[in-house]
């Protein structure tokens, strides 16, 4: 790991501090926290947010998103706009194939007796290497297995596969994060249902793992309790980035600022307008893999340029000045967002983003928390109107069209300001309507970067192209992020 981890207190100490004979006292109350004579209210020790496996800061800021110098293609979609993004962690590297194999494995290990669906949903499409007028073969037998391949970023992965892997990945983390602080004892045995979620955990059904019962509880009526949210030890969930935050995390103008003036903007991520290193010591090496021009993937034998015909392992070349690994070229990314033309002119100023589909957990008829499923995880729907009867920043659960797609844009000049009853849509007043006025509908999802596959133009961070969710090709693969919670880069320094 790159970054700076701050350690969480060991069990050990955490007794310690709440045993000690000194008291914080409330602000507002005056009784002490940390004792069970005042009837048990803790206050948990915090320092900063733990930096997770291959995670690096970025450091969020002002940026002008959807830059592109020549519009080449008249794609007419990057329309410049100044926004800001919070500080946020993401993935040094694409996720690799060995990346995918351990989470293959697992998938194997828990759900392969009851669920064997659930590892062949997880599996990458390896016929995506084929070709009919070239011999791929190779990279269908042996890209995803072989152990050359395995520091290789992961393809035949769709958008919908992504998040799977994040979801997973978010638990691994946080259950492991309670095994190394000696919260939870790990069951090496749990399957289907029986294996570790976060969300189940802090809900209090997750059962495997007790034999060290948690944390000390101050309750007089209770000796231990789960860790929760309150107490800063598990991390926030993993994800893809939005748009906004990937294309701001590839073009790093952290290195290119004088107090707050940027000194030089960016084309590629990295500084100049040249795609070979200037440097003495690697002068007219690649800065990323792509395509140069037809027939040229990789240079002439024995100057082999970017030593890549296809893709390159994810540590190749140089980072950018985020630390961040082939944020240019080698495979394109997944981001969150689901595409619109005019997405960076219809979006907020502040953590710009479209595709929210807001939800809630499903409950019982008393109201508390639904089961989790047969697979482990908390069940959720979609809001409702009669949810949020009172609310006035947003009633609808499904906002992915909001302002572009539904009907206060439609496509019809007949009630255009009139939402239909029972919120029925007229296909010929949608513009987003799949194959009636589009090719773009509510699946479509945005990719950025170039990949092996690119000419240069696409390397420019400001570029964004779109597939459909369940797509999946050769050169698509995907990085993961994380919220930074709290102040954007410490108070006490990172």
């Amino acid at each position: 790991m790159r970054s700076n981890v701050f350690k969480i207190l060991t069990l050990a100490s955490l007794i310690a501090f709440l045993s000690s004979c000194g008291f914080e006292k409330s602000g507002i109350t005056g009784w002490d926290y940390n004792t069970e004579v005042n009837g048990g209210f803790q206050k948990m020790p915090f320092e900063e947010q733990e930096t997770g496996p291959n995670l690096v800061l970025i450091e969020g800021g002002t940026y002008t998103m959807g830059r592109v110098l020549d519009d080449v293609m008249y794609d007419w979609n990057t329309i410049p706009r100044r926004v800001t993004v919070s500080s946020f962690y993401m993935d040094e590297t694409e996720i690799s194939n060995f990346n995918w194999l351990e989470y293959l494995y697992w998938t194997t290990r828990v759900y392969s007796a009851d669920y064997p669906e659930v590892y062949k949903k997880a599996l990458p499409d390896t016929l995506v290497w084929r070709s009919k007028l070239g011999y791929n073969e190779p990279y269908v037998d042996y890209y995803l297995r072989h152990p050359a391949y395995r520091d290789y970023p992961v393809v035949g992965v769709n958008w919908l596969q992504c998040n799977d892997f994040c979801n997973w990945r978010t638990d691994r983390v946080n259950e492991y994060i309670l095994i190394r602080e000696g919260v939870l004892e790990h069951n090496v045995n749990q399957i289907n249902e029986d294996n570790f979620n976060t969300e189940a955990y802090f809900k209090g059904q997750y059962e495997s793992g007790k034999a060290i019962d948690g944390l000390p509880d101050l309750n007089p009526n209770r000796e231990f309790r789960n860790v929760k949210m309150e107490d800063g030890i598990l991390l926030p969930k993993y994800r893809l980035p939005t748009e906004a935050e990937w294309e701001y995390a590839a073009y790093a103008l952290i290195g290119n600022t004088i107090g707050e003036r940027i000194r030089e903007e960016k084309m590629w991520p990295w500084s100049g307008h040249a795609v070979r290193n200037p440097e003495e010591r690697y002068i007219g090496m690649m800065m990323a893999n792509y395509k140069r021009g037809r027939g040229d993937n990789m240079g002439i034998a024995g100057r082999l340029n970017d030593n890549a015909d296809v893709t390159a392992p994810v540590y190749s070349y140089w980072p950018n000045d985020f630390g961040l690994y082939n944020m240019a070229g080698n495979v394109s990314e997944w981001v969150m967002d689901v595409y619109r033309p005019l997405s960076n002119d219809d979006r907020d100023d502040f953590r710009a983003f479209r595709g929210n589909v807001y939800k809630t957990l499903e409950t019982d008829d008393e109201g508390y928390v639904a089961e989790k499923d047969s697979l482990g995880h908390l069940v959720y729907r979609d809001v409702t109107e009669g949810d949020n009867i009172d609310r006035r920043n947003y009633r609808s659960s499904d906002n992915i069209n909001f302002l572009d797609g539904d009907y206060e844009s439609a496509t019809s000049a007949v009630n255009w300001s009139e939402e239909p009853e029972d919120d029925e849509k007229l296909e010929s007043q949608y513009m987003y309507d799949y194959s009636i006025y589009s090719m773009i509908n509510d699946k479509a999802r945005v990719y950025k970067g170039a990949s092996w596959k690119d000419r240069a133009y696409y390397m420019n961070p400001g570029t964004r192209r779109f597939l459909d969710e369940k797509q999946r090709t050769d050169y698509i693969g995907f990085r993961c992020a994380m919220d930074r919670v709290g102040s954007p880069v410490g108070f006490g320094g990172q």
